[in-house]
């Protein structure tokens, strides 16, 4: 017997526990805290990773050819990234306010900090910059895009999608005209209420 959803989402809750303990001893490990939503290294570290940065010279002389000729392409794509933020922020900020769906923060999900770690040279902060804030953007429309979906039609496919956002679990079952009928509304005020952040698992 499979278990209810309630079950699985009981124990991803865990498992989300599990994995910020881990996390917690990453930091020890590595020694830095998190003070005022930045890290902050214990005495000494900062030098270390001083000592470990490739300089730019050595940095692109190791580089490839073909690496260094698509990077105009690479770096281009900035452009699209910046218009999908600002075009998905004005939409929560227009369509969720008239729906009442609580807005999804957006500097939850776009973190820019790995610029800030000293064995990192200038390129390499860069591309850790364009990095985060491309996937964070990705993440922040996901969130976006899954609470409008859950507003308006949580139901599943029919067939498996593959990475589905955390809130399509929740969502009724294809074909089930009678639950979608029922949870509608229920769906509706969760999306209303669920806000700063706030994870559905």
């Amino acid at each position: 017997m499979g278990l209810e959803p309630s079950d699985l989402l009981a124990r991803l809750r865990a498992l989300e526990r599990e994995f910020e303990e881990k996390v917690d001893a990453q930091r020890a490990a590595f020694r830095y805290r998190i003070q005022n939503g930045q890290a902050v290294f214990e005495n000494g570290v900062i030098a270390e990773h001083k000592r470990l940065r490739t300089g730019l010279v050595r940095f692109l002389r190791d580089s490839t050819f073909g690496g260094l000729l698509i990077s105009p392409f690479v770096y281009f794509l900035i452009v699209p990234f910046v218009i999908l933020d600002l075009s998905v922020s004005l939409f929560q900020r227009v369509c969720f306010s008239v729906w009442g769906i609580a807005r999804v923060p957006r500097n939850q999900f776009i973190v820019l900090d790995r610029h800030r770690l000293a064995y990192l040279n200038g390129i390499e902060k860069l591309n850790c910059v364009y990095c985060g804030y491309a996937n964070g953007v990705i993440a922040y429309v996901r969130e976006v895009a899954g609470k409008t979906e859950q507003y308006w039609c949580p139901i599943k496919h029919a067939i498996r999608t593959r990475s589905a956002h955390p809130r399509y679990h929740q969502f009724v079952d294809y074909g089930d005209s009678e639950g979608f009928r029922a949870r509608l509304e229920e769906f509706k005020k969760e999306v209303r209420e669920t806000g700063d952040g706030d994870s559905v698992l």
